[in-house]
């Protein structure tokens, strides 16, 4: 996963959802815990991504109001959210 491999830290602790993408985590070092949103699961444990979600969920509704913005603009109004 070249766009996890980088920017996070060998042996990290990653908590994601179910997309099969993330299968590999674990092979590449990373301690992985997932949720499966698919089986109505939205916690398990103390792992859940319910607070990444709902970042993700308000970032894309201020940036919207951009109606689109230049790749090197982004950081910029990322931060500004």
């Amino acid at each position: 996963m070249p766009i996890i491999e980088g920017k996070i830290l060998e042996r990290s602790t990653i908590h994601t959802d179910g997309w099969k993408a993330y299968d590999g985590l674990v092979l590449n070092g990373y301690d992985h815990y997932r949720v499966f949103h698919s089986k109505d699961e939205f916690v398990r444990g103390k792992s859940h991504v319910n607070g990444t979600e709902s970042f993700w969920s308000f970032t894309k509704r201020r940036l919207a109001q951009f109606n689109g913005l230049r790749d090197e603009m982004f950081y910029l109004y990322f931060k500004e959210s």
